[in-house]
Formats: structure tokens, sequence, C-alpha cells
């Protein structure tokens, strides 16, 4: 039953005070809801009434979520919420303390969104606090120390704690990518452009009887080079996979100053074990948790085999001229540990990277300092990457944005193994 008194005296006041509540929980969880929802919500409840669960679930979904990927959100929130409207108070009256008690039910909360768990309960999933990238400077925080910074970025994504996991993802949302911008075909008037405006010229030269004051002059204009990913989700690559959906996920949700107005970066992301899966769409969810759940349910062969020639066929053949990778950069994150048919991976591998503008092979094996390419997948991707990197801590992502913004096709660069 629904925790709301509906007497004469107080029962306006109470919903009220509940649906409030509940609306701040939400705000907290990353949903956008404005302040005219509540109020919208408080006369349908008072106009449809509290007959039952049902009907005040259906009543508060249409009057405070707008979006359809809103929804699994707010239903995990209405069931835990409308349990125990006192376990979600505002944050800043709720002391800090382990998750209050649940009287009369016994049955296990099963919380996906992580965000949600902290709007719940605050303070009570963490025994310390972890630390933030970059420094948050909100008051009752405890600020990391230098050392603690530095072990994070080289600490190896496969050995964190659930906590230096979530610090990490927090360094990974926060990390600033250098793009390269490239040069286009496409002209557009500029007063400092080399090249003089011939057709403007000549309009203007009409226009005013043959007279001019200033030569018109046009430049090339840029664009932001895309990006496609193609990740291995097989067990041996889970774990790095994951983090690596975390970085696309904030290229794609983040915008990007493009001269004097702001663009979305062209990310296409897809995931790849025994199959290829297209999740670009999964990962524009505007929250990290439930983007990664989407696509973990949407992916029926994560942490399972791999088969990355196949996967590469059906890249190449459904998806290649979709994505024009004649400009975009394509960055391959696997092992390449293929066991399968080494002719198919070698001949796909080839076709992609004569697709492509540049091919960066990203490979978590390359952690270790004594790696030799000895495995015959290894081998085989080698010579048609144009980088080869590992991406296993977050240095070895600063390096990937370092790399990302260079202007280079060689080939070949220094192994780490030399």
């Amino acid at each position: 039953m629904l925790r709301v008194s509906t007497d004469t005296q107080a029962g306006v006041g109470r919903l009220a005070d509940n649906v409030l509540h509940f609306v701040r929980v939400l705000r907290k969880a990353g949903l956008r809801i404005g302040t005219d929802r509540p109020l919208l919500a408080l006369e349908a409840l008072q106009v449809g009434g509290l007959h039952s669960r049902e009907d005040v679930r259906s009543i508060l979904c249409a009057c405070l979520i707008d979006r359809i990927e809103h929804r699994p959100l707010f239903e995990q929130a209405f069931d835990v919420f409308w349990r125990d409207p006192a376990a979600a108070l505002d944050l800043r009256a709720a002391p800090a303390g382990p998750e209050p008690a649940r009287p009369h039910d016994h049955r296990p909360y099963r919380m996906v969104n992580r965000r949600l768990a902290e709007a719940l309960w605050p303070g009570g999933h963490t025994v310390r606090p972890a630390p933030e990238f970059p420094d948050s400077g909100r008051a009752g925080e405890v600020q990391p120390s230098w050392s603690d910074r530095e072990r994070l970025r080289s600490l190896d994504f496969e050995s964190m704690t659930g906590e230096e996991w979530r610090a990490a993802g927090r360094a990974v949302a926060a990390l600033a990518l250098g793009f390269q911008r490239l040069r286009s075909r496409r002209e557009t008037a500029s007063a400092r452009g080399q090249r003089v405006d011939h057709r403007r010229l000549m309009r203007e030269a009409a226009r005013r009887g043959g007279d001019f004051v200033v030569l018109p002059r046009r430049m090339r204009t840029a664009r932001i080079e895309p990006i496609v990913a193609l990740v291995d989700v097989s067990g041996s690559m889970s774990r790095y996979s994951r983090m690596f959906l975390q970085l696309l996920h904030a290229l794609i949700n983040r915008p990007v100053s493009h001269g004097s107005s702001t663009t979305r970066l062209r990310v296409a992301a897809f995931v790849f074990g025994t199959r290829l899966t297209p999740v670009t769409r999964e990962l524009a969810a505007r929250d990290p948790d439930e983007a990664l759940a989407c696509v973990a349910h949407k992916v029926p062969d994560w942490s399972g085999g791999t088969r990355i020639g196949a996967c590469l066929k059906d890249f190449n053949r459904a998806w290649a001229r979709r994505l024009s990778l004649a400009s975009a950069t394509v960055m391959l994150v696997t092992d390449g540990l293929e066991r399968a048919d080494i002719e198919l991976l070698s001949e796909e591998a080839a076709r992609l990277s004569r697709s492509c503008r540049r091919l960066i092979w990203l490979n978590p094996l390359l952690r270790y300092e004594s790696f030799a390419p000895e495995a015959r997948g290894v081998r085989t991707l080698l010579p048609y990457a144009d980088r080869f990197l590992p991406v296993h801590n977050l240095e070895s992502l600063e390096r990937l944005a370092l790399v990302l913004g260079q202007n280079t096709h060689s080939r070949w660069e220094t192994r780490p193994w030399n």
C-alpha cells in the first residue's frame, strides 16, 4: 500500500510532501523535471484518486516522465520510494550513515542505477568518500592527495575496487579529448581568407556600378573528425571494454565548440564477441549507468567467445559505406586473440584499413612489459594498424587523447617491446 494519508485534515499535505520528495529523488538520479510537473501530478492525483497502486504509478509517470528511455529509472524509483518514503529524505537533511532499515519487507532491493541508490540512501553505500576527478570543490567531501591521483591514473582497470572504479569512471567522463579538425572542401566568407571570392566580387561590382571597397575573401571550413569504435566484449576483455564504453558515452553526450556554435561529435559505437552489435543509440542515454545497462541488455554475447574476423566482415559489408569511413578514425579495442579463420581476419583487417583514414588498435595486453606479438591473431592485425596503443588504465586513455590530436599517418611507430 502507498504510505500516504487520505483523511481530510492531513491527506493533502502528506500527499504533497511525498510527491515533492519523490520528485527530489528523481532529480538527484539525473532526470530533468520542471517545477510545474509536481503541481500537475498533485492535481491529477486529486482528480484520479488513490484507488490503487497502479493508478498512482500511471498518473505520476504520465505527469513526470516525457521520454521513454527514462521509464526504467522511474519504475525503479517508484517501487523503492513508495514502500518507504522516509528512506528518501532531502540530501541536506539526511545524515550520512548506513542504509535505513526496511521493516515488513524482506525481499531484496534490485538497484540497477547507482545514482538512484545514492539519491535514496545518501552516504549509505560507501564507507568513505571516493576521490573526485577533477576537484569537485563541494563542502563536506574529502579531497584526494596527489599521490592518490597518481596511483589511480596508473592503476589497472582489472585490479580496481568498486570505489576506485567509480572514481575512474568520473575521470573518464571528465577527460577532454583533443580531436583534430580536418579541413573541408567547403568554403565560407572570411576576412582572413587567402582566396578571393570572385562570385561575390562580381555581384558587389554589379550592384555598386563597378566600385568596391574591400576584396571579399573565402577560406576553407573545418569539421570534427568522425570516430568509429569497435569494442571487443569477450570474456578476456569485459572489464576494459566496460570502461571504454564509458568513454564513448562521454564522447557521444558531450557538446563540442565548433566556431561560434556547438555541435555533437560524430561517434559510432559497435561491440562484438561472436557477433557484431551497434550500440550508438543505447550509449546516447544521458545517464551512464542506464546506458551501460541498455548495452548489456542488448548484447547477448557479452563475456562470451570472440570471432574477430567474422565480426569485421559484418562491419565492412553492412556499415562501412553508411558511416563514410574515408575521413574517420577507427578505434579497434581487442586483445587480438583470434583462434578462428586467420585468413579471413587478415583480409577483413586489410579492407578496414584501406577504408578508413587511420586505424588505431587498442590492446590491454600492452600493459605487460614483456609483451611480444607471438599470437597469430596479433601478428595478423599488426601490419594494418596505424597506431598500436595500450588501453588498461587512465594514463593510456590520456595518451589516446594525444594521439587523436596528432596529424600523422605513420604506419609504424616504435613498438613498446623494442
